[in-house]
């Protein structure tokens, strides 16, 4: 794959179907529909695929459990079908895993073991296991490390879990295979109009700084959390001021040893001191604690977490486990900005009262905007968004349902054998494509915590890896794992880079990166 020959093909004086703006889950998604529905796109994405919120997730597969104590039973029942889907078409990157809800108080199993069976009987022959009703040695022989006193019992159920970035990733590189031009580290920069009509958009290479025009019939504005910036550029250009219809939240995550929560079983509280859940997930030989939601105004691609929602993790942490983790134990922290969808004049900061649900808009130029919603449900989406533009007649009407059964890259013949996601990571995050990546120059070579030479080259060869960013981040997960380990292989992993793309892996950029997932809020 080399870049070079990739951009230059930004410039054919082509006219595209669809042109789409950000390669997060909601962007790529959308790429792959449409190239398998047999149209002819382009996607561009500012930094790398899922640098944003899309490589921030909780890292689950699921239903909904907290829709569904809202009622919201849509949703849930549309994210069960798409939950089957997605662990079908990724089986090497997404697998079931068991849940324990721990209970302290004599209700409290009945009462959520109720709506977890209501949660069973809603995903129907798309269940993934029957829920349980737990007693206290039961609850204990699943969770070892939970809190035992006052412990009454718990319900057991299943959801599944998730690689997000490198599911990202092979997104991009199935709808490159169906003919998608996919192209990161390239920014959108502006739309173009003719006579109020959306005809493309503008966009820059970062590596040269060379700009392009790309012409399109469609262009979908897939930005996640930076959508409006679009949105307002759309409407001065045919004078019709919009408003902001993203309110962000974030969420906060933090990373401890497996040791506070070992065993195959998730954490999980339905309702914590101030009424949000909380998990505890084994992922990738570590545990992941949070989540937040907490409104925020600005922006930044590195969003750090605030003073007080690093305290309720860990204090929340402490009420449910028998040793409570502390600062000093953290591995590594990440901050992923929702894009929540607000109703237009909604000026609240309230983030728990918004549409957790996708919304797609299309302006009267014809720029189509799709925001909100959850990676579970990014195929079903993406099927929106393209029905919505055949109804507005921005492209002709094609068969939906065209990647229900499409594997994904690295899926093939990998049905039943797959392994955990809850263990380390290696090399069958590779599925398929492990004896590929074993064939590469530097297989017997570790650089470190399990990266050989050979993944890293497999990077820069076969998944548009750039920087030492890209390989530690994002398509070998140590970042979110141990920012301390992973800062230490940033020169070995640069050198190797640089070899391969001859051009600046920005070792000192992320070794500054890998502090900053330590830097705990003053």
């Amino acid at each position: 794959m080399n870049r070079q020959q990739l951009v230059s093909q930004l410039a054919r004086p082509i006219t595209y179907d669809v042109a789409i703006i950000g390669g997060g889950a909601t962007g790529l998604g959308v790429a792959l529909d449409a190239a398998a529905r047999g149209f002819s796109v382009v996607l561009v994405e500012s930094h790398d695929f899922a640098k944003g919120t899309s490589s921030r997730a909780t890292k689950l597969v699921h239903g909904g459990v907290r829709y569904l104590a809202q009622g919201n039973i849509a949703l849930v029942r549309e994210a069960l079908h798409e939950r089957t889907t997605l662990l079908h078409n990724a089986p090497h990157l997404a697998q079931r895993l068991a849940f324990v809800m721990p209970s302290y108080r004599f209700w409290e199993t009945p009462f959520y073991g109720a709506g977890l069976k209501m949660y069973d009987a809603l995903a129907g022959k798309a269940g993934l296991g029957d829920t349980e009703f737990l007693n206290r040695a039961q609850t204990l022989a699943c969770l070892p490390t939970a809190r035992a006193q006052g412990l009454k019992g718990g319900v057991k159920y299943w959801d599944g879990q998730f690689d997000d970035a490198r599911l990202a990733l092979a997104l991009a590189r199935t709808a490159a295979s169906r003919g998608a031009l996919v192209v990161n580290y390239c920014a959108a920069t502006g739309l173009l109009h003719e006579n109020g009509k959306l005809v493309g958009l503008t966009c820059q290479d970062r590596e040269t700084g060379t700009a392009y025009e790309l012409k399109a019939r469609c262009v979908i504005n897939a930005a996640g959390v930076w959508v409006d910036q679009f949105r307002q550029q759309d409407g001065q250009a045919i004078g019709r001021p919009v408003k902001a219809m993203v309110a962000p939240s974030q969420g906060v995550h933090i990373v401890v040893d497996r040791e506070f929560l070992p065993g195959d079983h998730a954490l999980m509280v339905p309702k914590t001191a101030d009424g949000r859940v909380l998990f505890g997930v084994p992922w990738l030989g570590k545990i992941i604690l949070g989540t937040t939601d907490t409104p925020r105004t600005d922006l930044p691609q590195e969003p750090r977490p605030f003073k007080e929602e690093l305290g309720f993790i860990l204090q929340e942490s402490g009420r449910y486990l028998n040793r409570a983790p502390t600062r000093a134990d953290i591995k590594s922290m990440w901050v992923g900005l929702r894009p929540l969808v607000k109703p237009q004049g909604d000026d609240s900061d309230d983030t728990k009262g918004l549409s957790r649900e996708h919304t797609v808009l299309v302006s009267r130029s014809g720029l189509v905007t799709v925001t909100g919603g959850k990676w579970t449900t990014y195929r079903a989406m993406a099927e929106d968004v393209l029905d919505k533009c055949v109804e507005k007649h921005l492209l002709e009407r094609t068969r939906s349902g065209v990647t229900t059964n499409l594997l994904l890259i690295g899926g093939e013949h990998v049905a039943g054998k797959h392994p955990r996601i809850c263990d380390p990571q290696g090399l069958h995050s590779y599925g398929s494509e492990a004896a590929a990546v074993s064939s590469m120059p530097g297989s017997g070579h570790e650089v470190g915590a399990g990266l050989t030479e050979a993944m890293v080259r497999f990077a820069a060869r076969n998944e548009y890896a750039r920087t030492v960013e890209d390989v530690l981040a994002r398509r070998w997960r140590l970042l979110f794992l141990d920012a301390k380990a992973a800062g230490s292989l940033a020169g070995k992993v640069g050198a190797i880079l640089e070899q391969e793309t001859g051009v600046d892996p920005q070792v000192r950029a992320f070794q500054d990166l890998a502090r900053l997932y330590l830097a705990l809020p003053a």
